[in-house]
């Protein structure tokens, strides 16, 4: 059976610099869990691994999508699959990494999606629905996600509604794995304000000229991949429905909600939560797992 190392947590804490250094010590190559870096032309936003990066250990599942196209959990898990199967074929060591912990989720717990994708018929005919329909409806599939998701959003709630629908043909198998899931944290007041300078630093690295380009080339919000935190404010700014300082105080506030969603949602997973500091007990923990047959 392979062995498949997770290393998850919040956006900014740091997984991709220690995912590197444990490929290299433990010959591995990288498979991103990133719901964003899998686009094309979204580098900046997105804090996707440089080309330096990439060239000392090999990444897998980043810049294989257009922008304008979509991507489910569904088909990152049969891409993952197929991923660690060829890894670990070579004798490497997979090691995926990234704060989209559904994905990680959907691997770890067996979801099968019973061999589709997403539905475009369903989605069509969801998207024909007013927001009265759509609350009612979420309201009887799921009353609990009603209280916790904005009405008013209804991109959100016809996703939400979506999701519903197609949770009844999702079972649970047992995973065809061996893994060990890092949960990587650090005081929460450290990791806002290393999320608030990186939105910093990707505003002075040229984030607004990379949707500049994007929006050049045709892409809205309408767009999966524009919806990202980051994309959407500066969309925002560029259609003049805000200003700049108010597009980057509103990426440093939904990165902060993101990081504490994360958070949550890491908790619930069957992990061992490490500082990010305490590499030399990561590295031990690896360690032991990698070599225990």
């Amino acid at each position: 059976m392979n062995k498949v190392l997770f290393i998850l947590g919040p956006t900014g804490v740091g997984k991709s610099e220690l995912a590197i250094k444990l490929a290299q010590i433990f010959n591995g190559e990288i498979i991103s869990a990133d719901s964003v870096q899998v686009f094309k032309g979204l580098d900046i936003g997105s804090a996707k691994v440089t080309k330096k990066e990439q060239d000392l250990v090999k990444h897998h599942a980043i810049d294989i999508l257009e922008p304008n196209e979509k991507f489910s959990v569904f088909d990152y898990v049969k891409l993952t699959k197929k991923l660690i199967n060829d890894i670990s074929s070579r004798g490497k060591f997979p090691i995926i990494v990234g704060g989209t912990a559904l994905y990680v989720k959907a691997l770890t717990e067996g979801y099968d999606f019973g061999g589709e994708g997403e539905d475009d018929n369903l989605r069509n005919e969801i998207e024909k629905l007013s927001e009265e329909e759509l609350a009612h409806k979420l309201k009887t599939l799921a009353p609990e996600k009603l209280s916790a998701i904005d009405i008013k959003n209804r991109r959100r709630l016809i996703r939400a509604v979506q999701i519903a629908i197609e949770k009844k043909s999702v079972s649970k198998q047992k995973p065809d794995m061996e893994f060990l899931v890092l949960a990587l944290t650090c005081p929460r007041e450290e990791l806002y304000e290393k999320i608030n300078s990186r939105v910093g630093k990707m505003i002075e690295c040229g984030l607004i000229d990379e949707v500049k380009k994007l929006k050049r080339q045709g892409l809205t919000k309408a767009d999966q991949s524009m919806n990202a935190i980051g994309y959407k404010e500066i969309l925002s700014y560029l259609d003049g429905e805000i200003n700049l300082d108010e597009a980057v105080n509103l990426i440093k506030q939904h990165t902060r909600n993101y990081a504490k969603r994360q958070m949550t949602f890491i908790r619930s997973l069957n992990c061992k939560q490490v500082l990010r500091t305490d590499e030399t007990k990561i590295i031990k923990m690896v360690e032991e797992f990698y070599e225990n047959k």
